[in-house]
């Protein structure tokens, strides 16, 4: 397949074997956290089917003007491949192995602007590269350090525009189904600002430990739940007992009332005999 941007001629051929891949650390070491978060909540939200491909740092290949270019973004997401998994163990060919990606993100480390680098000539920039050559639908470059996110978007003319937030500050991607957006906390010892997901409803896609943390919560409800219970029912059980020896008590008391006026009358009767008997009357 042969596609043209300008007079820059584009195919997509798998990469040899043999070709030797750039084996450079990444920038910066929060990189593959805030990767990893993005995925795993994907993951766990079950939003990321078999047939799709959740990358980091991996190699995205193109052939442009003869010559293999390959660029590793520090994220990127293709909604479906058509190739198994053991195929695109090194790098990935749009096209040839499955969809272009959905959305590449950068997440800066330095302020010299590589990521912004619209340089077309070999090798080209990662800007050309996303918008020209790849045609990627959202480029994403994320600041994590200051938690400042770009999101732009290929227009209809075949460039990037940048998009604003909506009154939550998220931005929906259409093709993901979902809003990203910048979300402060904490996560793997790492205090700063994080890229998430919420779904349509707005509600937050969570992390393992999150998850973990919810169903804790959930449990120890539960427990407070089940323990109110037992105490309604032990209040209620005393509340009868109290009841039970109210009610005794009260015929205790009536039984001895009772006891005490036969006791009386019985004396009574006891001294008037003896007046009879003595002789004397009323």
């Amino acid at each position: 397949m042969v596609v043209s941007a300008s007079t820059t001629k584009i195919t997509w051929e798998l990469l040899p074997e043999d070709f030797i891949l750039d084996d450079e650390p990444v920038d910066n070491v929060n990189q593959p956290s805030l990767a990893a978060a993005l995925t795993e909540s994907l993951e766990l939200a079950g939003k990321l089917p078999e047939t799709a491909l959740a990358t980091t740092n991996y190699g995205i290949c193109a052939t442009v003007n003869g010559k293999f270019v390959i660029k590793a973004p520090d994220w990127a997401y293709v909604p479906q491949i058509t190739v198994s998994r053991e195929e695109i163990q090194r790098s990935y060919t749009p096209h040839k192995q499955g969809q272009i990606p959905a959305v590449v993100m950068e997440f800066l480390s330095d302020s010299d602007g590589s990521e912004y680098s619209n340089k077309h000539t070999y090798p080209p920039g990662k800007w050309f590269y996303y918008e020209q050559v790849l045609q990627v639908p959202n480029y994403i470059i994320f600041q994590p350090d200051i938690g400042e996110l770009e999101i732009f978007h290929l227009h209809e003319n075949g460039h990037y525009k940048l998009r604003s937030p909506d009154e939550n500050n998220r931005y929906w991607l259409t093709e993901m189904e979902l809003f990203i957006g910048v979300w402060p906390g904490k996560r793997e010892n790492r205090q700063g600002y994080w890229l998430r997901w919420w779904n349509q409803d707005g509600n937050l896609l969570l992390w393992g430990s999150e998850l973990v943390q919810q169903e804790r919560l959930a449990k120890e409800q539960e427990r407070l739940a089940k323990e109110q219970e037992r105490l309604a029912k032990e209040q209620e059980r005393l509340a009868k007992e109290q009841e039970r020896l109210a009610k005794e008590t009260a015929q205790q008391e009536a039984n001895q009332e009772r006891l005490a006026k036969e006791t009386a009358l019985k004396r009574l009767q006891e001294l008037e005999k003896r007046l009879r008997d003595a002789g004397i009357s009323d």
